[in-house]
């Protein structure tokens, strides 16, 4: 086993002409009043990884141009396409008129674990929420479904950019690999 070199790494990637027409994953994620910079810059990062295909921030998160979020999203605010959107319920019945399944990434009564969740309910839209409050009452009444993550410890959550990076992975994994492409 060898480290690959940024040369190798960067080999794999998808060249920056060809972003824009590259395959993403039909799932759009609305980030709802996340405060925190690098946790909105982390998404960003982690989206361009997971190749989704859009972020729509809304309510009081922070969107670009700014140099906080540019540290952690290392420059993922222009592969990922995104679009800020101040009021969070637009946004849900946009896509819901769309056909896309609204789900929420939080601790409810009917939420399932993060990795039963049925890959042909693509398209697909992720609401993630606040870093203390999680999700709001009334996106979690428009939603349709939720996931979570199980927890095995004293905390009961995760911190919101980890936890989207882990619902975001195990659902494209779910998607690419019940032949949904």
């Amino acid at each position: 086993m060898k480290k690959l070199t940024h040369a190798e790494i960067a080999a794999h990637r998808v060249p920056l002409n060809k972003i824009e027409s590259a395959s993403r994953v039909p799932l759009t994620v609305i980030v709802d009043n996340v405060r925190s910079l690098y946790n909105v810059g982390s998404i960003f990062r982690t989206s361009d990884g997971a190749m989704i295909e859009k972020l729509i921030l809304t309510g009081f998160t922070p969107h670009p141009p700014r140099k906080e979020i540019d540290k952690t999203a290392l420059g993922a605010t222009e592969t990922i396409p995104w679009e800020y959107c101040k009021d969070p319920l637009a946004a849900v019945q946009k896509l819901k008129s769309a056909g896309y399944k609204i789900c929420c990434l939080e601790l409810t009564d009917t939420g399932i674990p993060y990795y039963e969740f049925n890959p042909k309910a693509f398209p697909l839209c992720l609401v993630i929420g606040n870093e203390i409050t999680g999700v709001s009452k009334e996106i979690l009444e428009a939603s349709d479904c939720a996931i979570e993550i199980p927890m095995h410890g004293m905390k009961q959550s995760l911190n919101v950019a980890v936890a989207y990076g882990i619902a975001v992975f195990e659902l494209t994994r779910l998607w690419r690999t019940n032949g949904c492409r």
